[in-house]
Parts: C-alpha cells; sequence; structure tokens
C-alpha cells in the first residue's frame, strides 16, 4: 500500500489531503497543490481529473513545491498509485502504429533512445511486463507518461500529444 499527502501551500503548509489509493478526481478535497510527500509507494500525478493532462512520476520523498516534481503549476487533479512489481521489466518498441515494422525489446533503463536505437519518435508500443516511464526527452527529461503492461497502438494511447520519445525508466520502487 503507499501513501501520498498533497498539501495547498509550498512547504507542507496549509490544508492536506491523504490518499492510499488511486483518485480520478482531487478537486473536492483542495483548490491547488504545491507541495507533495509521498510516504511509500511509487506514483503518477496528473494535472486534470480522470488521469489526464500532464503526468509527473513520483517516488518516497518530499516535493516542496511543484518546480521540485517538475511540475508547470499548482494543477494536480488525480493521482494513480502505481503497482509495484517484481525484477522483470519488458517492453517493445515499434516504428509504426498498431505493433507494425520493425521492433526492438528492452529489460533495462534506457537514457537516450536515440544513442542506443537512433529513435527519436515511438508511434506505438508493447508493455509485456513491469511499468514503465516514458520521457519526450533524452536523460529522463520533458514529459512523464506511465506505461503499465497493455498494448498503446497510438500515442495518444498513453496520453502524448505526439510521438516524440527520449528515455525509458522502469518503474522499481517496491514498498
Amino acid at each position: 500500500m503507499g501513501k501520498i499527502i498533497f498539501y495547498e501551500d509550498r512547504a507542507f503548509r496549509g490544508r492536506c489531503h491523504e490518499r492510499s489509493s488511486n483518485h480520478s478526481n482531487l478537486q473536492a478535497y483542495f483548490s491547488r497543490c504545491n507541495s507533495i510527500r509521498v510516504e511509500s509507494g511509487s506514483w503518477m500525478v496528473y494535472e486534470r481529473p480522470n488521469y489526464l493532462g500532464g503526468q509527473y512520476y513520483l517516488r518516497p520523498g518530499d516535493y516542496s513545491d511543484y518546480q521540485h516534481w517538475m511540475g508547470l503549476s499548482d494543477a494536480i487533479q488525480s493521482c494513480r498509485l502505481i503497482p509495484a512489481h517484481s525484477s522483470t521489466h519488458r517492453i517493445r518498441l515499434y516504428e509504426r502504429e498498431d505493433q507494425k515494422g520493425q521492433m526492438v525489446e528492452l529489460s533495462d533503463d534506457c537514457p537516450s533512445l536515440y544513442d542506443r536505437f537512433q529513435l527519436t519518435e515511438v508511434p506505438s508500443i508493447s508493455v509485456l511486463e513491469g511499468c514503465w516511464i516514458l520521457y519526450e526527452m533524452a536523460n529522463f527529461r520533458g514529459r512523464q507518461f506511465l506505461l503499465r503492461p497493455g498494448q498503446y497502438g497510438r500515442f495518444p494511447d498513453w496520453g502524448a500529444a505526439d510521438a516524440r520519445a527520449g528515455s525509458l525508466r522502469r518503474v522499481l520502487d517496491l514498498y
């Protein structure tokens, strides 16, 4: 089980709301979120209700203002606990939509998809094992997208506006 605490003001001040499970609409509990404390588990927090908008991956720790989790604003309106997973991770990246064309498979973190495979875009993905975070840019920077086991035939399936992809990281946090 995980635990995350949202605070309206920076430095863990103001009204707070605690969660230990997914929640699709946090608007009823607070109007803004300027700091977060993750006590256990790995979480994705979203700028909009229903797990939409900008996504931010948070590991256990203190985030004293939204810039510490790479946020662009104080809007956090839904959250999802990322399930703990054993040590095996596998993901397949395809050169065309709907899992077509050339494919590469990964089982470890990749700080630069371009350096390793000459990829700057990934039109479709199959997550075979584990959860992954896809980053828009190399070295785990830029927009983040949670990829859980399943098929992603097109980039909107994982919440992206385009197929840009720079790096991938396995979610390893066990709690």
